[in-house]
């Protein structure tokens, strides 16, 4: 019913020229020594000038598994440049999805209630049936708890109800 994630993230990968300059420049910057790759360190560097944070040791490994491919040694320019595109796909993904969830937790409590969704339904689709509501519900709460997560919330987003 709300998956959007995967596909969304696809959608998005279009890099313009703006963010390709960027994440050129970006490289340029943070390849030490001009070797034609970003090491582990120069990749930190550049996540940090990009994205504005330290990335764990487990994101870089696994930003460098995935692409490693060509060069053993580290990141080339044109695997940065896809790797950034996704990175700012999923940014702009998470941050579309937490304003939805906000929109609808109109009490600022981190979850909703089978009646905040009903509230919310009733402004953004009125003709829906009060059954159908309660049937959305139920596939977003994810643990069966009557309260639905920010988590519970992501997960349908990211994965539709089948997990796919």
């Amino acid at each position: 019913m709300f998956a959007t994630g995967s596909h969304h993230l696809r959608s998005e990968l279009q890099v313009n020229d703006n963010d390709r300059k960027t994440f050129l420049r970006v490289f340029q910057l943070c390849d030490e020594g001009d070797k034609g790759y970003l090491s582990r360190e120069d990749l930190k560097v550049a996540v940090v000038m990009l994205f504005g944070y330290k990335p764990s040791k487990l994101e870089v490994d696994s930003m460098l598994s995935s692409f490693m491919i060509n060069s053993p040694e580290g990141i080339t320019s044109d695997s940065f440049l896809k790797m950034m595109a996704l990175k700012k796909a999923a940014q702009l993904s998470f941050g579309n999805q937490r304003e939805i969830f906000s929109v609808f937790d109109v009490h600022c409590r981190g979850f909703l209630t089978l009646e905040d969704f009903k509230r919310a339904f009733r402004q953004v689709a009125p003709h829906l049936s009060e059954r159908t509501v309660v049937e959305a519900f139920r596939e977003v709460d994810q643990d069966s708890d009557g309260l639905v997560s920010y988590k519970d919330f992501e997960f349908v987003l990211n994965y539709g109800e089948d997990g796919e």
